[in-house]
């Protein structure tokens, strides 16, 4: 697996963000779903990555930088054909690794509450991210779980 900082020009990631942003709008309501589209994950503030297995796109993930000490991991997807595979661990070490290497003391995020997020839930607490207040701009939400990663030593 090659995971590499991606400029989100290619048919295959566009692709795989697009189904992404279709599922968070097919299990939130409008205003509860946050995740980023093509041209806000191109900001400045964010940095993408894309995992491939030789030319062949397994997932993808980003950070967002909230402030000098906090990032917020968002769009973490697999692709229908590597699910299972432990692409999205492989990718969220490699972005809790660069958090690390930013100088970041915090790594939070936002997911659903919903049946259909179990799958994401399960992940970042395997990687020790525990429940946590809203944080940022968000505000409490039913459909909304929030977590969060210490990463000071």
């Amino acid at each position: 697996m090659n995971i590499i900082i991606d400029d989100l020009q290619g048919q295959a990631i566009q692709a795989l963000l697009q189904a992404h942003l279709v599922d968070m709008n097919a299990t939130a309501p409008a205003d509860s779903v946050h995740a980023l589209d093509l041209t806000e994950l191109q900001h400045q503030t964010v940095t993408f990555w894309s995992i491939w297995d030789q030319h062949q796109l397994a997932g993808c993930g980003a950070i967002k930088r909230l402030d000098a000490t906090t990032a917020e991991i968002k769009s973490m997807r697999t692709t229908n054909a590597f699910r299972g595979q432990g692409i999205a661990s492989q990718l969220l070490q490699h972005i809790i690794s660069h958090a690390k290497a930013q100088g970041y003391q915090q790594l939070s995020l936002e997911t659903g509450s919903m049946a259909f997020f179990i799958p994401s839930r399960a992940l970042y607490a395997k990687h020790g991210f525990i429940e946590c207040p809203p944080f940022a701009d968000y505000q409490p939400d039913p459909h909304s779980i929030f977590m969060t990663l210490n990463l000071l030593p």
